[in-house]
């Protein structure tokens, strides 16, 4: 077992050497008489005689949570609210468990004090607890119990844990319709009533399919229960009742809006991805397209299969076993758990935040609501991916915020929406935005935050805000743009180059193409200026290439993720090096290819 519980709950080392060395003294395994029996003998010997004498294996009272001393509380306390700020307030339990992993367990009243103890450590330290599972063990014919328990942080001053969830998919496939049911609480009617609150255009709600980006919330409170519009609640009142807060990027399924939902990956930057696949079609459409993007992103994905209830379970079974194909090919190599029970649902969400190759499968109705209680329990359970300290060194940066959409509110003004890169954002902070297209930054101020639809003082690292510019002129933004710290003297750039990979061409790619170049939240179109070392590429080929941009220059970072398309050509790769910001400026390498 981990750090978690190992050194309070199980037997060490140093107890189990202890314990030898009492039973060799009392003359318990050393029976050998003869000097020349073989070592692998005395070992034998050793253990026999242990199992005929000794008692069954059970927990020293030191080293259970059963009634410790004052002292020793005071530590397990600070512990626990030390593991509760690594785990960004969250963390989980293993009671009964060695540090190798060995199931010992604890009798029923040893567990029950416990967890007793446990119980009373949590609210020393403002949190509550939450049993996710309990088993039995045989341990030497006596029946003993392990537990997994989850601690989860009471909220403070809005400082939630808050995940971001992408939803992928084909069109079609019940995207809107899941996060619907999740997010209101009530289950759909099989015409689609449960997505209407999520459309932001009419021509959705008349064609059913989404073709912007729109934001749902799920929250969980410290005890692990659902918080949702179910009771009529407000986004504020979710947002102060969540520990929390599962944040869902409804993204587009159909073909032609495969350019927002690429936007919607490389710019809100999930923590995860969903793919959403119709028990009903199967992979189809985009589906592949989805899964292939989330992988080129390097964002870990699950799968949810929706519509159960409209097919049979042998139609349910050919779908999953199509993707735990799909999943197994060389360019995946993914791991796919199928999960039944509430079990797996804990085991999936430990391991899936633990390895990138595992992938689980869920099997779900929006209408009927089978399994649905699975994906929450996941939900509920999910890590973050990085841990306080990551959080930490990001805020010691100086502020980066990026402008995902712009917004005119009446009485308030201008409105800006994106994602805070780095740095701490406050009310009343000063910051320089841009570039224009001259290549300017032009200065404003943050008036007012609001996080999850409520009143934010201080946006930190990793989250994403609205900011209200007050009377800044709207027409001077773009998305793309970012807000940065006056301290930073943020630089620009017409070209850049880039390490990339082709991943489909159907000809040559060389000097002159065009292509929409996707750089975090950055959407523009750019032209092949050269491919150093190299006159053409093929599908599969890499290349270190030079881009120059066509309309207005951009504030890109070194190291960046990079995708590009156009048609049926796509490649990925990342930012290497940044040229001067002048437009016409050509690199050497490039005059040597024109002048052969």
């Amino acid at each position: 077992m981990d750090v978690q519980v190992a050194n309070h709950c199980s037997i060490t080392s140093a107890a189990k050497a202890s314990i030898a060395q009492n039973a060799a003294e009392c003359g318990i395994a050393n029976t050998a008489k003869k000097k020349s029996r073989s070592r692998r003998g005395r070992r034998g010997k050793r253990r026999r005689g242990k199992k005929a004498n000794e008692p069954p294996p059970f927990l020293p009272p030191e080293l259970k949570l059963v009634n410790p001393t004052q002292y020793r509380f005071e530590h397990l306390a600070t512990q626990l609210k030390w593991r509760l700020q690594e785990g960004r307030g969250e963390a989980v339990y293993q009671i009964g468990v060695e540090d190798n992993g060995l199931l010992v367990g604890l009798t029923e009243e040893d567990m029950k004090a416990s967890l007793k103890t446990l119980r009373r450590m949590a609210e020393k330290v403002g949190a509550d607890i939450t049993l996710l599972r309990e088993r039995e063990v045989d341990c030497d014919r006596a029946r003993r119990k392990i537990a997994e328990v989850l601690v989860r942080k009471v909220p403070d001053d809005q400082q939630f844990l808050d995940l971001r969830v992408a939803v992928l998919g084909n069109v079609d496939s019940g995207k809107s319709t899941l996060l619907g049911v999740l997010t209101q609480g009530e289950l759909d009617n099989g015409r689609g009533r449960a997505r209407l609150n999520l459309f932001r255009h009419l021509h959705e709600i008349q064609t059913g399919r989404t073709s912007s980006i729109s934001f749902e919330i799920l929250g969980f409170n410290s005890k692990g229960e659902v918080v949702n519009y179910s009771d009529s609640r407000t986004a504020e009142e979710i947002c102060e009742s969540s520990s929390k807060m599962i944040t869902f990027i409804d993204l587009a399924g159909h073909y032609k809006y495969l350019k927002t939902t690429i936007f919607g990956l490389t710019s809100y930057c999930p923590d995860f991805a969903m793919l959403v696949v119709g028990a009903n079609t199967g992979i189809a459409g985009t589906t592949r397209e989805h899964l292939g993007l989330a992988m080129a992103l390097k964002v870990p994905i699950f799968i949810v299969v929706s519509k159960v209830d409209l097919c049979g379970k042998s139609t349910v079974e050919k779908t999953v076993r199509q993707l735990e194909r799909v999943l197994k090919q060389p360019g995946c190599n993914k791991v796919p758990m199928v999960v039944s029970n509430p079990d797996d649902a804990v085991t999936a969400a430990q391991q899936f935040a633990q390895s990138s190759s595992v992938t689980p499968i869920f099997t779900l109705s929006s209408v009927s609501g089978e399994n649905l209680d699975l994906l929450k329990v996941f939900f509920n359970i999910l890590p973050p991916l990085s841990n306080s300290k990551e959080q930490e060194e990001l805020m010691q940066q100086l502020t980066e915020f990026q402008v995902d959409e712009i917004y005119s509110v009446p009485d308030v003004g201008t409105v800006v929406g994106g994602t805070l890169y780095s740095g701490v954002c406050r009310e009343g902070d000063r910051l320089v935005v841009g570039p224009t297209d001259d290549g300017r930054f032009l200065r404003l101020k943050v008036c007012s935050i609001h996080r999850n639809r409520s009143g934010c003082r201080v946006l930190r690292a990793g989250q994403a805000a609205t900011l209200a510019l007050g009377n800044f002129d709207r027409s001077l933004l773009r998305k793309g743009m970012v807000m940065v710290s006056p301290k930073m003297n943020p630089t620009i750039c017409w070209q850049f180059e880039a390490a990339i990979v082709l991943l489909f061409h159907a000809k040559t790619f060389r000097r002159g193409f065009q292509v929409t170049v996707h750089v975090g939240n950055v959407r523009q179109t750019a032209t092949v200026e050269c491919l150093l070392g190299k006159e053409e590429l093929r599908t599969g080929e890499r290349a270190v290439v030079c881009f120059r941009f066509l309309k207005h220059p951009e504030y890109l970072r070194v190291g960046a993720k990079l995708l590009f398309r156009e048609g049926v050509t796509k490649g990925i790769g990342h930012v290497t090096h940044l040229l001067p910001s002048t437009q016409n400026h050509v690199p050497d390498q490039n005059r040597n290819q024109n002048h052969s």
